[in-house]
């Protein structure tokens, strides 16, 4: 039974080639009529309950079947008018006897009117719906797909949201491509029920004079009625499904059913509803109106219009004393300043700095203000957790406050008391950040997005839409602000990580690891090796979740008498599934090398000196090494990828301070740090 059910729509699709070759009598033709009207309706019911299209993302497939479906019927019905002299079952005898009424002139005319509706207006309306969608979706996919990847950034999503986000975008482009072409079919249904309701009529009536040998009027009056019945009883159906195309396509900006949208939004105007009725009262002094209708509908309109009236000004009533009951709730009375830091243990809060701060100026209070339905929090609160599940590092609370010191659209981020970035926000407006090659100018305010400095437009919220079908990547205010913090406390992680949070850590190792916390910490690992290792791994974006196995090398090298870098570059290797999977993407990692000949070089000028061992080479190859590198680093950029060198583990420390300074935002790394299982794609080579 569970096998059969699993396959039922494959029968169900085979059953209906079949009545396209088996005669079917007027009872079993008549279930098929009922069935096929029953699922007709159930769709369209569907198409005005979803919310978004997706949720009914099988309709171009149910298109085609229920099409094929109802061709099935006509030719079924069609056998049966020609050979059972117009006796098709009880279902179309009584359409076509309700809709005649002893006249077939006018049962054709009222037919062909419905063909026309379903074929001019609503068939044909949908296909242009449906094809603009499907090439306004496609353009705009770029553009979203960067979008989810900023939020992700940003920490307002997770990764896996992201991925959700990232199939729906190709499901809505798929689903809306289908939709393209479904339409057609529709288009080429309608056109199939002209012809067959006159092969009906033509040939029953070939057939009822010169075989049957039945007079004009007897024949006109059995044929007229069995087309007219079949022709309503396949249109009818699918005029319900085109209902239902027309509905689906045309949903793009719902934010719930369509009798919720449409009773919600019709409630929410009383003025119009009230202004309609008053019309109809006017209406009334026209001589030969119908009075009695008017004015109950009119009446009724005014009426509706004005109790929805009343009740949305009650509400704004409630909602402003409930306002006006905070404002006046009294406020606690503040000590004066020269009271408050007589104690003078008071004054020691003056000299401690925050870990992170960011300031606003005023225009940007209502973005970071939970008062005035800002969301700075809790996107903050999301990216701390992702960060924690990404790095193994909790952030420390972020202080927010605004600032007079600044511009009224200017924010600044501090670390440890010291500014360390800065940026300026236009709240009214989006930021599109330009392609590489858009297909379009779009207007705006020229400017550089703070966190990653790609040259952007300031856009009104009108534009936005076209900005994403031009291949712009749109983001509103609060996720540039959030973004550009995000990456600069990641930049700077590495100074948040004090010796309370380092101890902090091996607490919380100890509770599944508690026998190597004893052994190692602090006995063989001080707690202050512990952080200026940790330090390390972070400084150069090395996750430290895994720190178990952080402890456990670094217990080992340190008994075996290895120094501080040694100990971080053989951690380094124990982590090398951690950092392959950072900067690997789809089996394959994109690295610059170094050549031969410069590596040997480099090793044959490494020099112990005051600051520990450090490569001197002669300043022109340094000069020249350098330029090579900032070239090479420019098709990371064009790859949305980090820029990552692979040299040998020996000099990998050592290349790494001698680039740092020069390139932040370039990683280092050694062949020993890489898992085998991956393709390394060398895109670039450096030469002394």
């Amino acid at each position: 039974m569970k096998r059969l059910l699993n396959n039922a729509v494959a029968l169900f699709v085979i059953t209906i080639i079949l009545l396209l070759i088996i005669p079917l009598s007027p009872f079993l033709l008549d279930v098929m009529i009922i069935i096929n009207m029953a699922v007709s309706m159930v769709i369209l019911l569907i198409s005005m309950n979803i919310k978004t299209p997706l949720e009914f993302s099988i309709f171009p497939s149910l298109l085609l079947i229920t099409t094929l479906f109802r061709l099935g019927i006509n030719v079924s019905s069609t056998r049966n008018i020609l050979t059972r002299q117009g006796e098709a079952g009880q279902v179309i005898k009584a359409f076509g006897d309700f809709v005649l009424q002893g006249n077939p002139v006018v049962g054709f005319i009222i037919f062909i009117i419905i063909i026309l509706v379903q074929f001019i207006v609503i068939t044909k309306g949908a296909e242009r719906v449906a094809e603009v969608a499907a090439r306004f979706t496609l353009d705009a996919m770029p553009g979203k797909q960067m979008a989810v990847d900023a939020d992700l950034s940003s920490g307002l999503i997770t990764e896996e949201q992201a991925r959700k986000r990232r199939s729906d975008i190709q499901r809505e482009a798929d689903f809306y491509g289908a939709m393209d072409g479904a339409t057609k079919i529709v288009k080429g249904d309608a056109i199939m029920s002209l012809i067959i309701t006159a092969v009906n009529l033509i040939g029953g009536s070939a057939i009822g004079i010169l075989q049957s040998g039945m007079g004009f009027t007897e024949v006109l009056s059995v044929y007229s009625i069995a087309t007219i019945g079949d022709g309503l009883v396949s249109q009818i159906p699918a005029l319900l499904i085109s209902t239902a195309t027309g509905m689906i396509v045309t949903r793009s900006v719902s934010e719930g059913s369509l009798n919720t949208d449409v009773s919600k939004q019709f409630l929410a105007q009383p003025r119009a509803i009230m202004t309609a009725g008053l019309v109809l009262l006017i209406l009334l002094f026209i001589p030969g109106m119908p009075k009695p209708q008017l004015l109950i509908l009119g009446a009724g309109l005014i009426v509706v219009g004005w109790r929805l009236s009343k009740k949305i000004k009650e509400a704004a009533y409630a909602d402003g004393q409930q306002e006006e009951k905070k404002r006046q709730e009294p406020e606690k009375e503040e000590q004066a300043p020269e009271e408050y830091y007589r104690d003078i243990n008071n004054v020691y809060s003056l000299i401690g700095v925050e870990p992170i701060e960011m300031e606003f100026g005023y225009s940007l209070i209502p973005l970071v203000d939970e008062a005035s339905g800002g969301k700075m929090m809790n996107r903050i609160v999301i990216f701390r957790r992702q960060y924690a599940q990404e790095m193994g590092l909790v952030i420390p609370s972020i202080r927010l406050r605004d600032s007079a010191a600044l511009n009224t659209n200017q924010y600044r981020i501090k670390i440890k008391g010291e500014e360390v970035a800065r940026g300026e926000i236009l709240v009214d407006y989006y930021l599109a950040l330009e392609p590489s090659n858009p297909a379009g100018e779009i207007d705006g305010i020229e400017t550089i997005e703070p966190a990653y400095g790609i040259p952007s437009k300031w856009i009104l919220p009108e534009n936005k839409e076209m900005a994403e079908i031009y291949g712009y990547t749109v983001i509103d205010p609060l996720s540039v602000m959030v973004t550009h913090l995000s990456e600069t406390v990641r930049r700077h992680a590495y100074e948040l990580l004090n010796r309370q949070e380092t101890v902090q850590l091996a607490e919380s190792l100890k509770k599944t690891a508690p026998e190597l916390i004893q052994d190692s910490v602090p006995g063989i690992v001080s707690y202050s090796l512990l952080q200026k290792i940790l330090v390390g791994l972070l400084k150069e974006g090395i996750p430290i979740k895994d720190l178990e196995t952080i402890l456990d090398v670094a217990a080992d090298a340190v008994s075996a008498g290895n120094d501080l870098n040694m100990t971080v570059e053989k951690i380094r290797c124990a982590l090398k599934r951690t950092i392959t999977r950072k900067f690997c993407q789809e089996g394959q990692m994109k690295v610059i090398t170094l050549d031969a000949d410069l590596e040997r070089m480099m090793v044959e000028n490494l020099i112990k000196g005051e600051n520990g061992i450090q490569i001197s080479l002669r300043p022109d190859t340094v000069q020249h090494m350098i330029t090579q590198i900032g070239e090479e680093m420019k098709k990371f950029a064009d790859l949305s990828r980090e820029p990552v060198i692979l040299t040998s583990q020996v000099l990998r420390f050592y290349v790494y301070q001698l680039l740092e300074p020069i390139y932040q935002g370039l990683y280092v790394l050694s062949f020993q740090e890489i898992t085998n299982n991956i393709q390394i794609q060398v895109i670039g080579n450096i030469k002394p």
